[in-house]
């Protein structure tokens, strides 16, 4: 018996050391992609792991990620039997495979609709904290503050203090700690966009470490005599029942200090990490397509066909633009709203670059 283990471990063992190197073709495997099943046969995808069965049936393990349209993690295909894929020639090239539009659009919108949905958990309490990182004018700042501020309006429309804030620019670390107090209750969010400074001071750092601290409970201390605190009638100890969201441009892997990275290194262990990077301008655009189709400009009120013509804008002169941009969207909007007959005019002589 304990033979048969030691065999059937060595079995593995050599399936996943093979897996690093070697790469399949799939003869008859699906895979399902938002909620389709999606027919492989064809395809080449690196091996991570042999044949397996699992409770929803037998598939094979490979590397998606090298796949464009595919999730950048390993997955699982399924596969009806061990002959249902063949090993192919080192040399063979894994399957190139272009993205659609509609299937980047697809995965934008995905990406930005779980950044609502742990916004929401974290207000609701069942996330802590979490960091988004990406670059300025995606969307960051936009899906987190319209879920705070639907939960908000009941609140605002009761005479209720706000359960949310928004803090942007500097904070030093005692202001850090006197409005983590002024946030400490339960379902109380406290959001940092691009404020910086909290996240490349050590006191600051320390602070939010023992605010969003793994432990049952979380209570920060202040040790050093304030004025300040006296003044505001903030003790020097108090529990946070609280939760934060730092939206930030920063990323933590080129921060040179090694104490300070050391520091972030411990504040990302304690938050849920979502990346919002934006690679391509192709990406960037059909992100701008996407979000103003799903009703970004709405509150502007322009005329019929504007909103279009404002994409189509942006469009064709992405080349030019001084950046490509969410926040450029919103200028030329700005313009149109302001300047309804000559807006693209004044935009070519705001939003971008002389020839």
């Amino acid at each position: 018996m304990t033979g048969h283990a030691s065999d059937a471990s060595m079995h593995i063992l050599i399936n996943k050391s093979e897996g690093n190197m070697d790469k399949i073709k799939i003869i008859n495997g699906s895979y399902k992609i938002r909620g389709k099943d999606v027919d492989l046969a064809g395809m080449v995808f690196p091996l991570v792991e042999g044949f397996k069965w699992g409770t929803k049936g037998s598939y094979v393990t490979v590397d998606g990620a090298a796949v464009a349209g595919f999730p950048d993690r390993n997955i699982k295909i399924m596969v009806p039997d061990e002959d249902s894929y063949e090993k192919v020639d080192a040399s063979t090239k894994v399957t190139k495979r272009e993205e659609t539009d509609e299937e980047t659009v697809e995965r934008l919108r995905e990406r930005f609709e779980m950044l609502e949905d742990m916004t929401r958990a974290t207000k609701k309490g069942d996330v802590r904290s979490m960091i988004v990182s990406g670059p300025p004018g995606v969307g960051k700042s936009f899906g987190v503050e319209k879920v705070l501020g639907k939960h908000d309006l009941i609140a605002t429309l009761g005479d209720k203090p706000p359960k949310y804030e928004v803090v942007k620019g500097a904070m030093s670390a005692i202001g850090l700690y006197c409005k983590l107090y002024n946030f400490a209750d339960k379902d109380n969010v406290l959001v940092f966009d691009d404020c910086d400074s909290v996240l490349l001071d050590d006191l600051s750092l320390n602070i939010l470490k023992a605010a969003l601290d793994s432990k049952k409970t979380r209570r920060i201390h202040w040790n050093t005599d304030s004025f300040k605190l006296r003044n505001e009638g903030v003790p020097d100890s108090f529990e946070f029942k609280g939760g934060a969201i730092f939206i930030t441009n920063i990323k933590f892997d080129n921060v040179k200090s090694k104490k300070l990275r050391d520091h972030l290194e411990a504040l990302e262990s304690r938050c849920h990490y979502i990346d919002l990077t934006i690679d391509t301008e192709r990406e960037k655009m059909l992100r701008i397509k996407q979000i103003t189709a799903d009703g970004m400009l709405n509150e502007y009120q322009l005329g019929e066909g504007v909103v279009d013509d404002i994409v189509d804008f942006v469009d064709v002169n992405k080349k030019r633009l001084r950046e490509l941009s969410l926040r450029t969207v919103l200028k030329v909007a700005d313009l149109a709203k302001a300047f309804p007959d000559r807006w693209e005019a004044m935009a070519e002589n705001t939003v971008m670059r002389r020839a």
